[in-house]
C-alpha cells in the first residue's frame, strides 16, 4: 500500500510517539514474526514481535492507547486464523490459544485487546482468561461483523497472510447477510466484549447503521486495506481528489453511526482537522 510500511521497533516507538502528540485515540497493533509455523506461536510467546514492541511502546508514551490485534493468521504457516484438523480449520482448540494471546499482550502492557479471528465463543474465552489472571479492566474490541470481503487483499499481501489453501468464508461472514451481523454482535456483547466492530467499513455503512440503532455500546469500523488502496490508486491516477475523498469517506463512516473509525488515515486526518 503507497505510504504504509511494516515497522521495526525503533519506528514504531517513533509513530507512537508522533500519535501521541497529534492526538490520536490510540494505535491498533499488528505482528508480523521473523517465522511463521503450524500454530503460530510467536502470537502467545512472551518474546513475540507484538509482546517486544508493547513494552518498548510503554516505556515512551504514556498517555496513547495501546490495541493489540488477537488472530493467528498473520503467525501461521498456513495463513488460517485457527488450529488446522484435516485440513479444515478447529475452531474449539484454537479458542486456549487466542486466549492465551490475549492475556500474553495484556502482560506486556496492552491497554485492550482486539480479537479478528471470528471464531464462536472467543470473546468469552479472552474474557475468562484475562479476568483469572487478573486483567479484569482491560477491555475487549471484538471484530463482531468480519465480513468475508475482497477488500482484504493488500494488507494480506502485506502481511504474506493469504490462505495456503481453502479460504475463510467457513468462518467470515457471507457479505450479502445483514441480519447474521446483528446476530453475531448480540452474541458477543453478551460473552462480555465493551466494544463491537463491523468490517470493512464502507461497503457494509446499512450494517454499521443498524448495529447502531440496536445496541448501546461503543461501535468501532474499520475502513480497511482495500478502501484505502482504492482512495489512493484513483487519485495517482487523477481521477479523483484524494483530500476531499478522505474527509468524505470516513465523514460518512461516522455519519452512518461509528463512534470509533479504524483507518489509515488517521495520522493525516490528525494533521488536517
Amino acid at each position: 500500500m503507497p505510504g504504509q510500511f511494516t515497522m521495526s521497533i525503533d519506528k514504531a516507538v517513533e509513530t507512537a510517539r508522533e500519535t501521541e502528540k497529534l492526538g490520536v485515540g490510540g494505535l491498533l497493533l499488528f505482528g508480523l514474526p521473523q517465522e511463521k509455523d503450524e500454530v503460530g506461536s510467536d502470537a502467545y510467546s512472551e518474546s513475540g514481535i507484538i509482546q517486544e514492541t508493547l513494552r518498548a511502546l510503554r516505556q515512551n508514551v504514556k498517555n496513547l492507547l495501546l490495541i493489540t490485534d488477537i488472530c493467528l493468521c498473520e503467525y501461521t504457516s498456513h495463513g488460517h486464523c485457527g488450529l488446522i484438523r484435516h485440513r479444515d480449520v478447529d475452531n474449539d482448540s484454537t479458542l486456549k490459544l487466542l486466549a492465551d494471546i490475549g492475556v500474553s499482550h495484556a502482560r506486556a502492557g496492552a491497554d485492550m485487546v482486539a480479537p479478528s479471528d471470528m471464531m464462536d465463543g472467543r470473546v468469552a474465552a479472552i474474557r475468562s482468561a484475562l479476568d483469572r489472571d487478573g486483567f479484569s479492566n482491560t477491555p475487549i474490541m471484538s471484530y463482531s461483523a468480519k465480513y468475508a470481503s475482497a477488500f482484504y487483499g493488500p494488507f494480506r499481501e502485506a502481511a504474506d497472510s493469504a490462505p495456503q489453501f481453502g479460504d475463510r468464508r467457513s468462518y467470515q461472514m457471507d457479505p450479502p447477510n445483514a441480519r447474521e451481523a446483528l446476530r453475531e454482535i448480540a452474541t458477543d456483547i453478551q460473552e462480555g466484549a465493551d466494544i463491537v466492530m463491523v468490517k470493512p467499513a464502507l461497503a457494509y455503512l446499512d450494517v454499521i447503521a443498524k448495529a447502531r440503532r440496536l445496541f448501546n455500546v461503543p461501535l468501532a469500523a474499520y475502513q480497511v486495506s482495500g478502501e484505502y488502496s482504492m482512495i489512493e490508486a484513483a487519485a495517482r491516477n487523477g481521477w479523483i481528489d484524494r483530500d476531499r475523498t478522505i474527509l468524505e469517506t470516513t465523514t460518512a463512516i461516522k455519519r452512518a453511526g461509528a463512534d470509533i473509525i479504524i483507518t489509515y488515515y488517521a495520522l493525516e486526518l490528525a494533521r488536517s482537522l
